[in-house]
């Protein structure tokens, strides 16, 4: 399979690492909350058309890297 994704007149690759943070980094991801992130961010995902290639809550931060298509 190939890494590339194709619509019908591009070949793209897009892919972005977002970093998402609290303010001033409060350790409050940890829990309830961080699942109720990690789900927020899924359906919010899916809605736009992007893919999630990888979700890491941590207690601090967001690690987020995913598959844009271009529009």
């Amino acid at each position: 399979m190939s890494r590339f994704k194709k619509l019908s007149q591009t070949i793209w690759h897009c892919q972005y690492h977002i970093v998402w943070t609290p303010k001033y980094r409060y350790k409050i991801l940890k829990g309830k909350i961080a699942d109720e992130v990690e789900n927020c961010v899924r359906a919010f995902s899916a809605q736009q058309g992007a893919e999630v290639i990888e979700l890491n809550v941590q207690i601090d931060h967001v690690h987020l890297l995913v598959m844009i298509p271009p529009k």
